[in-house]
């Protein structure tokens, strides 16, 4: 019955069916659920506790005949007195010049509108006649479209509710009902659209805070089991011994972090099913380390390994790290773009014939005449590159290993929970012990000279500096002559021992590499960047890094940035150069400079600046819930997580006659139809 169409509601026909579907309205269930966007709550306050420039409620006596002026074309202003306790107050009016025949001196009325302090006046927004019956009124402000108002919506939602709210059925359990003190479906619905009350609506809005958690969360749950069960046969049987000699070669003790995360890969290598885990880490906290460690288990397995990053330089980077690492203990080889003929088929040769060990690389190694002799384990470096379309890649040649996806980006535990709800996650919240604390200062863009003659002192030195613009998206003309405007200003600045160079998005793939190359080699020792640096090569000479107009940045990117130096022995700075207005803007950089903790700062990110902005419009993965807020929410979201992979590991859907209606309700969304790539 719900899902037949709105025009079976009384009083909607063709055309405002028609008009709702730009809403995603098209069923009667569309319409009930589309809930209110915010709500305003009107309450009458005391004078004294109004504040300044507030949207407030007073109630009060009209004290003369409203004045009526005109101006413009066709605009109005009505101003009139009203008392309120003995004090005047100034009631201003724009464009509603029929007022002035309906209010009388000695009428009560209930005015709605900006207030100002200083002057003893509301600039009014909405008015009635009479008093106000309660002293709240909750008022659901809807997000409406085209043809559909407010209005209109309402009216079809109150025949909607008066016609087939009996027909929503409880899919929660009694005793979760009685355990969360939530109402049920139906009288929670009927809530959100008419209120009685702020106690009834805070019940209402926190029993679907919690259903919309639990049912995405039985999602994720139920396509993990069925990865699971897809994906049986996989295990690493590794050798310890040597694994265990091969960790004692390394010049320094795993951190506690490091070595749970390395435990809790080695039992996903051991167990039958395959590993989907997310290994997240500050830069410089060790992941690499530990994915090293990991691909040296397969490899003692007779299997392969393969480690996977966005760039070229970068994987070039890793193969020598890995290379002093493994010493003879593996056969390791690269695969990019640049190698080609004869030196390629040699390598993909070797690589069937299990001659190669260890495989590094971009997404060349997906390319079709790769063929690898028996891959255990994929390590993808800065998964957030790494798309389902690779992943399928690996399958389509029917390959299973066991995948590890390293991230430097912290994700705070509520879109961790919620993007990376399939992935098991491991975290490395510890830096390694002696590592120099990058220093960070906030600083106005009228002290540049003095920023620019600390960066000669230094690379007078011999160390390497970034100097960092904004670049909101690759096609952002200005954002890139800012880049080239700062390149020519330094160029003209420095002498010719100083030499600058310039990377942006516009150069080609080879362009950037070459780029990148030269700095790596101190042949450039002043490079200027926009973003595309973001996720580089390591440059342990590197350190100092100044970020123009650092308000245009997250939190989450500037410390991403920041860690492009301090990856060698000498202290490193990173400069934020920025004139913010806002007092978001002006806690950033506040944060910035308090804290290098990567973990904190996503937190902090993410309630500044919203789930959706974290990721970037780009990211797909984080839902888009109608009433749940997973920053302020979250011990709602950590107890559904809780409750689904109970729910999921019992089996409780199919063994317990209580979640009939749970699993009647996941069965009509597909859910049950669907296995994760």
């Amino acid at each position: 019955m719900l899902e037949s169409s709105v025009v079976n509601i009384k009083g909607v026909g063709e055309k405002f069916a028609e008009a709702l579907q730009s809403l995603n309205i098209i069923t009667i269930s569309d319409l009930l659920f589309y809930f209110p966007s915010r709500y305003d709550v009107i309450e009458i306050l005391p004078l004294e506790e109004l504040i300044h420039e507030d949207r407030v409620t007073i109630e009060g006596r009209v004290l003369n005949t409203p004045s009526l002026s005109f101006y413009g074309r066709k605009k109005s202003r009505l101003t009139f007195n009203v008392e309120i306790d003995n004090i005047a107050v100034k009631a201003v009016m724009f464009n509603r010049a029929f007022a002035k025949n309906q209010l009388k001196i000695g009428d009560v009325v209930t005015l709605t509108g900006k207030w100002d302090a200083h002057r003893l006046q509301i600039t009014v927004s909405n008015y009635q006649k009479g008093s106000m019956e309660n002293s709240t009124e909750i008022q659901p402000i809807y997000s409406v479209r085209g043809e559909v108002t407010s209005f209109r919506l309402k009216k079809a939602i109150q025949q909607a509710i008066q016609d087939y709210s009996h027909f929503v059925e409880e899919i929660l359990p009694e005793d979760m009902l009685l355990s969360y003190k939530i109402p049920i479906r139906k009288d929670a619905l009927k809530t959100m659209h008419f209120p009685e009350n702020r106690i009834l609506l805070k019940h209402a809005r926190r029993r679907f805070t919690y259903e919309e958690f639990l049912l995405f969360q039985l999602k994720i749950q139920i396509l993990r089991k069925r990865n699971r069960e897809v994906s049986l046969g996989n295990v690493v049987k590794f050798d310890t011994e040597k694994l265990h000699q091969f960790i004692n070669r390394f010049p320094f003790k795993l951190t506690n972090a490091q070595a749970k995360s390395l435990q809790q890969i080695l039992n996903d290598l051991k167990s039958p099913y395959r590993m989907n885990r997310l290994l997240q880490g500050d830069v410089g906290s060790g992941k690499t380390a530990v994915a090293a460690m990991a691909l040296y288990a397969a490899v003692t397995a007779n299997k392969q390994g393969a480690l996977m990053v966005p760039t070229e330089i970068l994987a070039e980077q890793h193969i020598q790290s890995l290379r002093e690492m493994f010493g003879d203990l593996a056969q390791i080889e690269l695969l990019t773009g640049s190698i080609k003929g004869k030196r390629r088929k040699e390598v993909l040769t070797k690589l069937e014939n299990n001659d190669v060990h260890i495989l590094v690389g971009t997404h060349a190694l997906i390319q079709d005449d790769v063929h690898f002799h028996d891959l255990g384990l994929v390590v993808v470096d800065e998964q957030h590159r790494f798309g389902v379309e690779q992943r399928r890649a690996l399958s389509n040649k029917g390959l299973q290993p066991d995948v590890l996806f390293m991230t430097a980006t912290p994700i705070p535990r509520t879109l961790a929970i919620t993007a990376f709800g399939d992935m098991d996650v491991s975290v490395i919240d510890e830096m390694p012990a002696g590592r120099k604390e990058i220093e960070t200062y906030w600083t106005k863009a009228n002290t540049f000279d003095r920023v620019l003659n600390f960066i000669s002192k230094h690379v007078e030195q011999g160390e390497q500096a970034y100097l960092i613009c904004p670049l909101i998206e690759e096609s952002d003309k200005l954002d890139i002559q800012d880049a080239v405007d700062l390149y020519n200003q330094l160029v003209a600045y420095y002498p010719p021992s100083i030499q600058v160079g310039l990377m942006h998005g516009r150069l080609s793939s080879a362009e950037k590499e070459e780029v990148m190359k030269d700095f790596a080699e101190n042949k450039v020792q002043v490079l200027v960047s926009t973003t595309v640096v973001e996720v580089g090569v390591n440059v342990p000479n590197a350190t100092i890094m100044v970020i123009y107009d650092a308000e245009r940045f997250g939190l989450s990117q500037l410390h991403q940035l920041r860690g492009r130096v301090g990856r060698g022995d000498k202290q490193s700075y990173c400069i934020l150069i920025a004139d913010p207005k806002s007092d978001t803007g002006k806690e950033r950089m506040r944060i910035m400079t308090e804290t290098n903790n990567g973990f904190e700062l996503s937190e902090a990110d993410l309630k500044l600046r919203g789930p959706g902005d974290f990721f970037g419009t780009k990211q797909s993965g984080v839902p888009d819930f109608k009433v749940a807020d997973m920053i302020h929410d979250y011990r709602a979201l950590e107890t559904a997580r809780t409750d689904a992979q109970e729910i999921i590991e019992f089996n409780l859907l199919e063994s317990d006659p209580k979640y009939k209606n749970l699993q009647l309700f996941l069965e009509n969304e597909g859910v049950f139809d669907t296995v994760l790539d």
